[in-house]
């Protein structure tokens, strides 16, 4: 019998689809759960998948892959979709979809299945992922192929005795170690303030706590690896630092977002560690990357977050930016002080044995060692184009001066 390799996260639609592969097309389910941080039981899930008649129910415990090899990259970016998501459910798919795709290899499964609808992101990044990894695996969207619906899927359930959840949320949720998502229900009208039902890690701001949290943060080469002096793997650091930002109401996110398909959507996100994370480590990058670094490394980085959320992590391009990414970072090491308040991540200060800040230069004390002779010299030749089309255009006198065009000629010709 034909064997399908599903994408299995325990909720109506995949749970239906176990049922549905095998009465449709005649297969054999091998239902994966890939684990990237979802605040589940996942024993439950697996168990719940052999009741409902997988063949197999295999679980892989990728928290530790998903941080070090998908959100590091993503920190190291800045990567921030439409300068408001920090991706955390656009990063996983790739990394569950490579977990697919061996696990077809292993059982000699030429099909994998999903229970992604016809109108979302995630087709997309599923199917672009997996034809990257192996174009010859054909690919099953029963939902979209046959237009599910929850209502009948609630009928289907009920016919085939699939064990639901009796409190079947509002909203569509997903979540792993980066961000928890939120859609559906009173979301879709987008006039509406989100209701606090939505909520699951953040506390309001107005309900924080009426005191500051102190972090500090310290990075090497661009990776976070300790918090309040601590050494903890990246995993553990995120997990903590979304509980003391959720705690003090860091990281609620509503904002309209444009999807692949071309459709607007209005989604609300919780993501406390990515707020500070990305706060942090790149109040580090301005003071240890030049400036030309600083002002061309947005470029990338919004085409990063670009190519992340449409599903192009194996790209060639991906990889060709990520690696500029890995190149702007070896220097990216030392320690950003951070106060949250409120809601709010309040950046106090930061130290590095990189810093290019030198406070001999910039001070106004007595101790200062700038040449301010310099300066005059700089600005004549910085200023000189401008002079010269302001000559030009104006045909009197250089913008902004009293010198004479001819005065000016004969200073640039000397110069």
């Amino acid at each position: 019998m034909k064997k399908v390799v599903l994408g299995y996260s325990g909720g109506l639609d995949t749970s239906v689809l176990i049922k549905l592969i095998k009465e449709k097309y005649n297969a054999e389910v091998i239902a994966v759960v890939v684990d990237v941080g979802q605040k589940e039981n996942i024993t439950a899930i697996k168990e719940k998948a052999l009741a409902i008649g997988a063949v197999e129910s295999i679980v892989i415990d990728a928290r530790d892959e998903f941080a070090e090899h998908y959100i590091l990259p993503a920190i190291k970016a800045n990567a921030v979709y439409e300068k408001s998501y920090p991706l955390a459910t656009a990063l996983a798919r790739p990394l569950i979809a490579k977990h697919l795709v061996d696990i077809a290899h292993q059982y000699g499964a030429e099909t994998i299945a999903h229970g992604c609808t016809g109108k979302g992101n995630d087709q997309v990044r599923f199917e672009t992922a997996i034809a990257c990894l192996d174009p010859q695996i054909e690919l099953l969207a029963p939902v979209r192929e046959f237009g599910l619906n929850r209502d009948y899927e609630l009928a289907y359930a009920k016919e085939h005795d699939i064990p639901i959840d009796h409190q079947l949320n509002i909203y569509s949720i997903d979540e792993n170690l980066w961000g928890r998502s939120i859609e559906c229900g009173p979301l879709e009208d987008a006039d509406n303030e989100p209701p606090e039902s939505a909520f699951a890690w953040t506390n309001s701001p107005l309900k924080a706590p009426n005191y500051n949290a102190y972090l500090e943060i310290e990075f090497e080469s661009g990776k976070p690896c300790r918090l309040n002096g601590k050494s903890m793997d990246l995993a553990n650091l995120i997990t903590e630092l979304n509980r003391i930002g959720g705690l003090h109401g860091v990281g609620r996110i509503d904002h309209i977002e444009s999807r692949i398909i071309g459709l607007k959507s209005r989604e609300v996100y919780e993501t406390p560690a990515a707020a500070i994370l990305l706060a942090a480590h790149y109040d580090l990058e301005k003071m240890v990357l030049t400036r030309d670094v600083l002002s061309f490394k947005p470029f990338i980085e919004n085409l990063f977050s670009e190519l992340v959320y449409d599903g192009r992590w194996f790209s060639p391009l991906f990889q060709a930016l990520n690696q500029f990414v890995n190149a702007t970072q070896e220097t990216v090491s030392g320690k950003v002080k951070i106060k949250l308040y409120k809601g709010n991540v309040i950046i106090i200060g930061r130290d590095s044995k990189n810093s290019l800040y030198q406070k001999e230069f910039v001070t106004y004390s007595s101790f200062d060692q700038f040449e301010f002779q310099s300066a005059r010299g700089f600005i004549e030749i910085w200023s000189l184009p401008y002079k010269v089309v302001s000559s030009i255009t104006n045909k009197k006198t250089c913008n902004n001066t009293h010198i004479p065009l001819k005065k000016m000629e004969k200073s640039y010709v000397k110069a």
